[in-house]
């Protein structure tokens, strides 16, 4: 018998900008807040949330002609939904701004769905191909100095983080001292990877490959700008072995990520479902490292990629991003935690398995 549809009430938005704790910056960008998108979609008396890190312009764009799009549609048909946003944003660019705020209404649609029929997100995306999926501490921003720099890497070390990961790219001749220290916080023991931001040459890409698989870096991403597909490659075939080559975070569309695929310019591609169309457009970037045998690793917000990331058959591991740890643990009840280097999904909470803290997060209101 079919499901009868749940017509959507309300889709809506808001933006909070949350201060860093410390000032930080990485191979080509500087920054001292973030700001947070959330999304709320209402049917059936329960309330889905999603959210992005992206710029306060995506709250105007969902609570403007994509929450007018939705609205009395049927809230199960997460699929035809995202499709509808897609074709509703043709003319403004569907990367970018548009693809961030879809990526906010799609989780927030995914969690209303698993409130609506009382399951978790996991068990809607197919159930799970691993119970739990490593998760790598991410920092070491450039602004910080080297004392920071070890105690941040050495912490995560110390939790049972098998990885952790540390920006380079802002100062090159500094870089390889930079990561000497990183592996002697840490010890052998760790897996290290570095990350340039797209801020090396090929040629300087290259040379520091060298010297950084001194120090046993066993992940070098966006060496280059991701936007060189050619020179991921020359990268990717000339580094040291050992050495996995990393990008794909600024892919907004499946056709970026098989731009990345097709050019065999990735050893591990990367998904960010706050940017890549949700939860429905990270499916499809797994699906199509999957087709290639590609390995693959979601970018940032841990909280939102627990699930996918154990449903997805090649995901090796998952972000675990300090400053959206920190945001995700001031706002949100149920924001999971790992255990022995592991994230999984709270099975016993339905949808996502989180609750916004309204109350926590009105000081940081746009």
């Amino acid at each position: 018998m079919p499901v009868p549809d749940v017509p959507l009430a309300a889709v809506t938005a808001s933006a909070y900008r949350i201060p860093t704790d410390a000032p930080e910056s990485d191979g080509t960008f500087a920054w001292d807040a973030t700001t947070l998108v959330l999304v709320q979609a209402q049917a059936g008396g329960h309330t889905g949330i999603g959210y992005s890190y992206t710029d306060a312009a995506a709250a105007t764009l969902v609570n403007g002609s994509l929450a007018a799009l939705l609205r009395g549609r049927d809230a199960l048909a997460t699929g035809t939904r995202w499709s509808d946003m897609v074709a509703a944003v043709r003319n403004v660019g569907c990367n970018g701004i548009a693809a961030m705020a879809i990526s906010a209404v799609d989780a927030a649609l995914w969690d209303l769905k698993g409130k609506l029929l009382d399951v978790p997100v996991i068990d809607l995306l197919g159930g799970a191909a691993r119970p739990a999926i490593p998760a790598y501490g991410s920092g070491g921003f450039t602004s910080y100095d080297e004392a920071t720099l070890q105690r941040q890497l050495a912490g995560w070390a110390a939790q049972g983080l098998a990885y952790v990961k540390m920006k380079v790219g802002r100062d090159p001749a500094r870089d390889p001292q930079r990561v000497r220290a990183a592996r002697e916080a840490i010890g052998p023991g760790v897996q290290l990877f570095v990350d340039a931001n797209g801020g090396y040459t090929r040629k300087k890409a290259l040379a520091l490959a060298a010297l950084f698989a001194e120090a046993d870096v066993r992940w070098f991403e966006e060496p280059v700008s991701s936007e060189d597909v050619a020179g991921l490659r020359l990268v990717r075939d000339r580094a040291p072995a050992g050495m996995d080559i990393a990008a794909g975070e600024y892919g907004w569309r499946p056709s970026d990520f098989r731009r990345l695929l097709q050019g065999g310019a990735v050893d591990v591609l990367q998904a960010d479902a706050t940017r890549c169309g949700g939860l429905t457009g990270f499916l499809r970037a797994a699906a199509l490292a999957d087709a290639f045998g590609i390995a693959l690793s979601s970018h940032c917000a841990p909280a939102l990629h627990v699930a996918a990331c154990c449903c997805a058959p090649t995901a090796v591991h998952l972000e675990w991003f300090h400053d959206h740890v920190r945001i995700e643990r001031m706002l949100f009840d149920g924001a999971p935690e790992p255990v022995g280097g592991l994230l999984a999904p709270d099975r016993a909470r339905s949808g996502l398995g989180l609750v916004f803290r309204a109350a926590d997060a009105r000081e940081y209101v746009l």
